[in-house]
C-alpha cells in the first residue's frame, strides 16, 4: 500500500500538492527520474499519421506534438535554452531517417571575425581614394552592358554640382550672423530666504553696420546686465551694450567695439622667431548684412533662416513663404504683432533676432516668433517694418550726441529743413535748405546712412559735414564745415524747453544747473538765467501729482518723456542773488513753463 509523506515546509518548489512515493524494495522514494522512466516504458508508443500508420522514420509522416511542447522547441531554436514544462513527462527525441548524408541541424552560426575585420578596412581605404571601388580592387569581371550602365551612371553624379543656392547665401551671409548670450541676476525665493541666482540665456543677432551696430530681438536682452556677442569662426567674445529698445516692435539695437590687438611679444632669439603671445588680428571693421526690401515677397519664395537654436551655433535651416501679413498675438507678453511673414523654414528658441534670407543672400525680415503646438510655423519681422523702427526710434534713441540741425530725404537728397537757433549748426554757418552730402568724412546718400553715420560721432567732439548751399551756381561742388556737438540730453532740453543743464554737487546734494538759455523759449519767458539751480520739478498733469527731485539729466530726461508737448511744469530754482555761493531759501525762485 502507498503511504503518503508531506514536507514540513509545505508545498514544493514544482506544484502545490504534497509529495507522494511508492515503497519499492532497493529503490530511492525520491528519484524522480526513474519514475518518470517506468512511466513512459508502460505508455504504448503509436504513431498516427494523417491518412495511415507509417514508419516513424517516413519523411511523410506527420506527428502531432502538444501545442505547448512545440512553443517550447521553437523558444529553444531562438534563445538556445533547454526548458521543459513542470511536471510533464520527459519527451523521446524524434527518430532520426536512415540517411546518412543528412547533415546534423545547426542552432547558431558562429561568424568568423577575422575576414570581417580584412574586408571593412579594405572598405576605408577604398573610401578614403577618389578612384572607383572596381579601379581599386583591380578590374571587376564583366558581368554585362546593365553594370557597365549603373557605373557610367555613377560617373555622370560626379558632375553634379553639390553647392547649392541655398549653401551659397548661407556661406555669404553667416559671417554677419552672431551669437547673444546674456547673464541676469534675480532674487529667487528659497527655504533659506531669498538668494541671488545668475540666469543667463541665449538668442541670435545680426550685424548691419561695419562699426558693429546689431540688430536682435528686444526678448533676447530684456533684463539682461551683461550682453556678449560671438562670430562663426572667430575666438573672440565681444561685449555688447544695449543702444535703444522698442518694447512694442520687439526690437533691439546693440552696438560692440573691435577688440584690441595686444602687439607681439619680442622672440628671446631674433633668429628664431616665436609666436608666443600673438592673437589673431582683429579688424576695425565687422561683416555686414545686405538690406533688402519685404514689399515684393511672393508666397511659394525660396527664403533660409539663420541662428542659434537651443546652443546650436549657426544653424542652417531652408524652406518657403508661406503667408504674409499674418497677425500674430503674444499673451503672455501682451503684444500683438501684425503684417509678420509666415515660414516653414525652422525657427526654434535661439533663433530669435536672426536673419531671413532671399535667395540672392538679403535680409527680408528678423526671426521673432514660432507657433510650439505645431510643426515649421514660424514668424518673421519684415525687413522694411525694421528699417522704419530704426530710423524712428532705434537710431535716434541710441544718438548720444547732438548736432543742432534736422534734415530730410527729398527726391534722394538730404535736405536741412530745421536749424535750431544759438545751437552747434547755426555757430557753424550751416542754414535751411542746404542739402547734406557727408557727414565725418564719410558720404551719406540717404536718411539712413545718415543715421547710422551720427551714430559715430561722440559727445564734445569736432567733426565736418560736407554740404552744397542752396542756390548755388555750382551743384556739384560742396563746402566743408566743423562744428562741435553737444550731448544728445542737453539737446533735447535745448529744443524742447531752451535750456542746457550740467550736474552739480551742493553740500550733500546733487542738482541741475543752467548752462544756457535759449532766447525766444520757454525758459526765457519763465526768466532762467544760467547758474540758477533747479531742485525739483512737478508736471501739472494731475492735480495732486507730487514734485520730482532733480539729481541728475536722466531724472529730467524722464519727466519730459511722460508728458504730452504743452503741459505745464512748475520749477523750482535758486538763485544766488548776493554772490555768496549759499543758496538760502529766501533766494527761492517759483515759476511755470511749457514743454
Amino acid at each position: 500500500m502507498p503511504a503518503r509523506l508531506r514536507s514540513r515546509s509545505g508545498p514544493d518548489r514544482l506544484g502545490t500538492a504534497p509529495l507522494r512515493t511508492e515503497r519499492t524494495g532497493g529503490r530511492n522514494p525520491w528519484d524522480l527520474a526513474a519514475r518518470e522512466r517506468d512511466a513512459r516504458d508502460s505508455e504504448p508508443r503509436t504513431v498516427q499519421a494523417s491518412r495511415a500508420v507509417t514508419p516513424a522514420w517516413d519523411p511523410g509522416a506527420r506527428v502531432r506534438a502538444p501545442r505547448r511542447r512545440q512553443m517550447l522547441v521553437i523558444a529553444h531554436e531562438v534563445r538556445g535554452t533547454a526548458v521543459r514544462e513542470q511536471g510533464a513527462p520527459r519527451l523521446p527525441p524524434p527518430p532520426k531517417p536512415p540517411d546518412a548524408t543528412a547533415q546534423p541541424y545547426q542552432p547558431m552560426i558562429h561568424l568568423n571575425r577575422r575576414p570581417l575585420g580584412l574586408f571593412l578596412a579594405a572598405l576605408c581605404l577604398a573610401a578614403a581614394s577618389h578612384a572607383p571601388l572596381h579601379a581599386q580592387f583591380g578590374e571587376a569581371p564583366a558581368r554585362g552592358e546593365d553594370d557597365q550602365a549603373r557605373l557610367d551612371l555613377y560617373e555622370s553624379l560626379r558632375a553634379i554640382e553639390r553647392e547649392t543656392p541655398e549653401a551659397r547665401v548661407a556661406q555669404a551671409v553667416k559671417p554677419s550672423v552672431v551669437y547673444v548670450e546674456t547673464e541676469m541676476v534675480q532674487n529667487v525665493r528659497t527655504i533659506f530666504g531669498f538668494q541671488r541666482q545668475v540666469m543667463s540665456g541665449s538668442g541670435s543677432g545680426v550685424v548691419i553696420h561695419p562699426s558693429g551696430f546689431i540688430v536682435t530681438n528686444y526678448h533676447v536682452v530684456e533684463g539682461a546686465q551683461q550682453i556678449t556677442v560671438s562670430f562663426d569662426g572667430d575666438p573672440n567674445t565681444y561685449p555688447a551694450r544695449l543702444m535703444s529698445a522698442v518694447r512694442e516692435e520687439d526690437l533691439a539695437l546693440l552696438k560692440i567695439e573691435p577688440l584690441a590687438v595686444s602687439p607681439p611679444a619680442p622672440p628671446s632669439n631674433p633668429a628664431s622667431p616665436s609666436n608666443d603671445g600673438l592673437r589673431p588680428a582683429v579688424s576695425s571693421t565687422f561683416p555686414t548684412v545686405r538690406m533688402g526690401t519685404s514689399s515684393d515677397l511672393m508666397p511659394g519664395e525660396r527664403v533660409v533662416a539663420i541662428g542659434n537654436p537651443h546652443g546650436q551655433t549657426y544653424t542652417v535651416s531652408k524652406g518657403i513663404i508661406s503667408g504674409l501679413y499674418r497677425e500674430v498675438p503674444v499673451p503672455g507678453r501682451q503684444l500683438h504683432f501684425r503684417g509678420l511673414i509666415q515660414t516653414d523654414a525652422s525657427i526654434n528658441r535661439g533663433n530669435s533676432g536672426g536673419p531671413l534670407l532671399n535667395i540672392h543672400g538679403e535680409l527680408i525680415g528678423i526671426n521673432t516668433v514660432m507657433n510650439s503646438d505645431a510643426e515649421n510655423i514660424g514668424f518673421a519681422i519684415p525687413v522694411d517694418r525694421v528699417r522704419q523702427v530704426l530710423t524712428d526710434s532705434l537710431f535716434p534713441d541710441a544718438r548720444r550726441s547732438w548736432l543742432g540741425f534736422d534734415v530730410e530725404e527729398q527726391a534722394g537728397e538730404l535736405i536741412v529743413t530745421r536749424v535750431w537757433d544759438q545751437g552747434p549748426a547755426a555757430a557753424a554757418g550751416i542754414c535751411r535748405a542746404d542739402r547734406v552730402v557727408s557727414l565725418n568724412g564719410a558720404p551719406v546718400a540717404d536718411a539712413e546712412a545718415y543715421l547710422l553715420q551720427s551714430l559715430q560721432i561722440d559727445p564734445g567732439a569736432e567733426f565736418s559735414v560736407g554740404i552744397i548751399r542752396a542756390g548755388s551756381g555750382a551743384p556739384g561742388v560742396s563746402d566743408s564745415v566743423t562744428l562741435q556737438s553737444w550731448d544728445d540730453m542737453n539737446g533735447r532740453f535745448f529744443s524742447e524747453i531752451g535750456v542746457t543743464v550740467t550736474e552739480r554737487q551742493l553740500g550733500r546734494s546733487r542738482f541741475l544747473m543752467v548752462q544756457r538759455v535759449r532766447d525766444g523759449s520757454s525758459a526765457a519767458e519763465l526768466g532762467l538765467r544760467p547758474g540758477d539751480v533747479i531742485p525739483a520739478v512737478r508736471a501739472r498733469t494731475q492735480p495732486r501729482s507730487g514734485a520730482i527731485r532733480l539729481s541728475d539729466k536722466a531724472t529730467l530726461q524722464l519727466v519730459l518723456d511722460r508728458i504730452e508737448p504743452g503741459t505745464e511744469i512748475e520749477i523750482d530754482a535758486y538763485r544766488d542773488l548776493n554772490g555768496d555761493s549759499a543758496y538760502q531759501r529766501e533766494e527761492l525762485l517759483k515759476g511755470v513753463l511749457v514743454r
